[in-house]
């Protein structure tokens, strides 16, 4: 099972559950802990190989090929079974987006809201190059020569600097294996994220895009036009990592959007 963290106020309270990017850990939200935690049950996982959930034995015996998007939706799951929680409000960040995407199409019952922070729903003409620079470099050059210069194009200004940090210093906890079958997910990712944007769900959810975003916010704003409970906020000053660069303002907007779900299911309801 994967690693996690819990921060429960009582079984009557609505629970938000925070999925981290590749390169990342459960330690990305620590900007959103403290008010979160406050109003709502809180779970915070480390996707597999990344962070707490990390074994070595294991990440030797398995093939470079082990994990895609459904498998890891289903780690989330597994976590939330045993936890026995039915429901949740999925908060994602980056390729954390694409994992909730998987959840769309595997497990849409155990969705109550979705907030999508630095969303990926499409890669354009540059990250398609990067992507296909590293596939072609990934097994003899050193991975973090290649997350850096990953960080560096999405996150480019002065601004970014501490969240562009944030990122090269949690990936430097994965090893070159971890990297690779990580990395080797995004082969060809356009034909999958297309088949997750194109499912229609009547869950609401949220993109939480910076101005600065470059390499995602065009194709957001575009995918969001045809999902009619989508909605996109904008935050300005802001990269890639939105919860880092503006945290209060992302904060405020997820918060918001929660409990507005909240209020119309008990409307719902009663």
């Amino acid at each position: 099972m994967l690693h996690y963290k819990t921060y429960t106020i009582s079984d009557d309270h609505p629970w938000v559950i925070f999925i981290h990017g590749a390169g990342g850990s459960l330690s990305h939200w620590y900007r959103q802990l403290r008010p979160f935690r406050k109003k709502y049950n809180v779970l915070l996982v480390d996707l597999r190989g990344h962070g707490g959930s990390y074994d070595e034995e294991q990440s030797l015996n398995q093939s470079l090929n082990a994990y895609t998007f459904d498998v890891v939706a289903k780690d989330v799951i597994e976590v939330m079974d045993h936890l026995d929680i039915e429901k949740g409000h999925m908060v994602g960040l980056s390729l954390g987006t694409i994992v909730i995407q998987a959840m769309f199409e595997h497990f849409p019952d155990r969705i109550a809201s979705v907030i999508l922070g630095g969303a990926i729903v499409k890669f354009n003409v540059r990250s398609t190059m990067l992507i296909r620079l590293g596939s072609l470099v990934q097994n003899f050059v050193p991975y973090m020569w290649l997350y850096k210069l990953f960080a560096w194009i999405l996150l480019p200004k002065k601004r970014h600097k501490k969240s562009r940090m944030m990122f090269v210093r949690d990936a430097a906890n994965l090893c070159q294996r971890e990297f690779i079958r990580w990395f080797k997910m995004t082969e060809n990712i356009n034909p999958l994220l297309n088949q997750f944007t194109s499912i229609q769900t009547n869950v609401p959810i949220l993109y939480i895009m910076g101005d600065e975003d470059y390499m995602f916010l065009e194709a957001v704003e575009r995918t969001a036009k045809h999902q009619p409970t989508a909605n996109v906020e904008i935050v300005t000053d802001s990269g890639h990592v939105v919860n880092v660069d503006q945290p209060d303002q992302f904060n405020t907007l997820s918060m918001n959007f929660i409990d507005d779900q909240i209020q119309a299911l008990s409307l719902k309801m009663s």
